[in-house]
């Protein structure tokens, strides 16, 4: 494989050298059973829950970025997903969603890494933002279409939200673009590759929450 910055672009090395940890997130036993219709929808509720944590860092960190040279062209309010995802708790939990709301451990140490990467390494936060972002306009739609059919939210309505991009009318061109910015991103190929390891990292913590929700939701099998 080329190095960072040779021949081949920025957006295919990242998406390559994360391919396994991606794929072990993708095939988690959670997630298997959450897309399978083997679990109820308190389990759906839980996972929306921690999302809320982790978006609530990634979005709450996201302001103070928007004049980094490194993170701030990725900074795009129609990405924002924090609003959506209350909405979705709200249906889901009824107006006092927030009360005795915690995040599962795993879910408070990947919401920490996000907020200490927007606070102290906006190129490391990128990592963060594509593992995301990029999940959600992508895998993102598949769960939408299980959980509408699963559950009987209505199609794009309340409970489903969060995977609805409203003000993304391509997401297909969306996505195109979030690359060529991947291939621009303002650093040098050592810190290219730290981003590579945080993006790394970031499908670690992300499958280290659903290994946690498999214990919350084991199958009697």
């Amino acid at each position: 494989m080329d190095a960072p910055g040779t021949a081949t672009p920025f957006s295919t090395l990242i998406r390559t050298a994360s391919h396994q940890q991606h794929t072990e997130a993708e095939t988690s036993t959670f997630m298997g059973d959450l897309l399978g219709g083997r679990l109820g929808v308190d389990a759906y509720t839980r996972y929306t829950e921690q999302l809320w944590f982790v978006y609530r860092a990634l979005e709450d960190g996201a302001e103070s970025l928007r004049s980094d040279p490194a993170a701030g062209p990725f900074i795009r309010s129609e990405l924002m997903r924090s609003t959506e995802l209350e909405r979705d708790l709200a249906h889901l939990r009824g107006p006092g969603w927030r009360e005795g709301l915690a995040p599962l451990p795993a879910t408070a140490a990947y919401a920490e890494r996000v907020a200490e990467c927007a606070r102290t390494w906006p190129a490391g936060y990128i990592a963060h933002h594509y593992t995301r972002y990029l999940g959600d306009l992508s895998g993102g739609q598949i769960i939408r279409d299980k959980a509408e059919k699963t559950w009987g939210f209505a199609r794009k309505g309340d409970g489903v939200r969060f995977y609805v991009f409203e003000e993304i009318a391509n997401p297909a061109a969306f996505k195109r673009g979030y690359r060529e910015l991947l291939d621009a991103v303002d650093a040098d190929d050592l810190e290219k590759q730290r981003i590579i390891d945080e993006c790394k990292r970031a499908f670690a913590l992300n499958t280290a929450v659903f290994r946690e929700l498999g214990e919350v939701f084991p199958l009697s099998a």
